[in-house]
This record gives structure tokens, sequence and C-alpha cells, in this order.
């Protein structure tokens, strides 16, 4: 459809010019007045435009027999495209985790589960990453003689620290859960959740492992590797091929699954635990 291409393409032009004219603001640069008249009535040039769009989808899937959540929902999946959702939904899930981190508080484990941290590899990283991330703040406030550009770069490193805090309390707080009914929750932080239910495993072990590659691997073979810290602990074979999602919104099947859990016996045997 040729309007959601052009409500995509102009969102992707103006939205990274208006977070510039922001981070000019608030670091205390002043442009002229009719650049930040320009610049707002573009973007509400392009939010109407969006409006429109979505407006223009919602009434077809409407006519088209859609309840109005649905048709809703399929407008935005429509305009605005699938790593741009995901994303804006790890910001929201992993800031919301900073609250379940203070109130020491674990997402999705119910009475009788078990949780299984996996942050341990990764803790100390980490925190090396907010201690230089401090340091850097100091340091560049002490070396950076130009109050508006020292602002600016004093809101991109709190926002830098804010993000790592959030990442690392969401991977505390959203644990791997071993369910009462004998299916596992496999997850990384809010990046990754995948469900295997009892019936699709096959068999389980311990099995330390030192893989190369990001966070999520897949093999050609079906092999889908969770890396935490370098490596994981945990081998799980499936009877049958389950699909699962990455980080941005790409779609897999896998065979066998490998991931890290700080006990990975513990998780083993509950695991093989008759239901």
């Amino acid at each position: 459809m040729k309007g959601v291409r052009v409500a995509r393409m102009t969102a992707v032009a103006v939205i990274p010019g208006e977070l510039v004219l922001v981070c000019c603001l608030v670091a205390g640069a002043r442009p002229p007045a009719w650049a930040v008249a320009a610049s707002e009535l573009l973007v509400l040039a392009v939010l109407l435009l969006e409006a429109w769009v979505l407006r223009s989808l919602y009434a077809g899937a409407r006519a088209l027999g859609a309840e109005p959540r649905a048709a809703w929902r399929e407008a935005v999946h429509t305009v605005v495209p699938v790593q741009v959702r995901r994303l804006l939904r790890h910001e929201l899930r992993a800031t919301a985790s900073l609250g379940w981190w203070v109130l020491r508080r674990q997402h999705g484990v119910r009475a009788g589960d078990l949780a299984a941290g996996y942050t341990s590899p990764q803790t100390a990283m980490m925190y090396g990453m907010l201690f230089v991330s401090a340091i850097e703040t100091v340091a560049l406030a002490v070396l950076i003689p130009w109050p508006a550009v020292h602002r600016a770069v004093l809101v991109l490193d709190v926002y830098g620290i804010l993000i790592v805090l959030a990442l690392h309390a969401a991977c505390v707080t959203r644990p791997h859960v071993v369910r009462s009914d004998g299916s596992l929750r496999i997850r990384y932080g809010a990046l990754f959740d995948l469900v295997v239910p009892p019936d699709a495993v096959a068999s389980v072990r311990v099995d330390r492992r030192y893989p190369q590659g990001r966070l999520v691997t897949v093999s050609e073979d079906g092999v889908l590797d969770l890396i935490v810290g370098g490596q994981t602990t945990v081998t799980l074979e499936l009877i049958r091929p389950l699909p699962f999602v990455r980080p941005l919104g790409a779609r897999g099947r896998a065979r066998t699954i490998r991931f890290h859990a700080d006990d990975p016996r513990a998780l083993v045997t509950a695991l093989r635990r008759p239901v």
C-alpha cells in the first residue's frame, strides 16, 4: 500500500531529526526560532499522515468484520515496522524491570515454579560497564569546556547508564522458569522468550559449552544457542521443531536448544521430575 510506505519513510526521516532537536534543547543550545517552528510543523504533518493511514487501515479492517481492538492492532502492525515495535517494547519492559528489581520480585514466576537465574557470567561485565560509564561521565564533565556540549553528553551518558541498569534488571527479574506442569520458559531479559511444552522435550542434560556468536545464534541444522557470557550449560533436545522469535522479530525453528543457567543441575532435575 503506497500510503503505508510513505508513512514509514517520512517517520524514518523526520523522527531522528526531532530527536536531535530535543537533544540540542536539553543541552541548552538555542536553534533559530524558524528552525524550531519548521521542525514542529513537519512533525505535526507526519503525525497527521500517520493518523490518516492508521484510520484508513482501521476502517478497512472493520469493514472486513474485525473487532475494534484487533483492527487497531492490525493497523499499527502494518504501519510500524516490527523491529521498531520490538525495540520500544523492550525499552518499556526493561525500564519497568527496574521497579521489579527494587521490590525484589520476579516476573512470571508462580507458586510451585522453579526460577533459574542466568546472570552470573555477565554480572561483573555489567557492573564494569556501569563503573566505566560513571567515570566517563565525571571525566567529560571536567574536560569539556563548552556548557552546551557538556549537557548534551551528560544526557547521553545518564541515558546509557539507565539502559545498562535496565537490561541487567530485566535479566534478574525475568529468569528461566520450570513450571509445575513440566513446561519450560527460556528467557533473556525482555529480549527473548520461548515456552517449551513438556510434550516437546526429548531429553535434557547438563552440557557446558563455549560457543561463538551473538546472544541468539542458530545453526543450519536447527541448533539454537542462547549465549550468556560466552557460554551455555544446558542442552535441550526436542521431539519436534519449535518456532521462536529473535530479539528484532525474525522467526526461526529449533530442534535443539542450548542455553545458560547458573544452577544447571537444579533446572535439569526439575525438568525431569514427573508431572
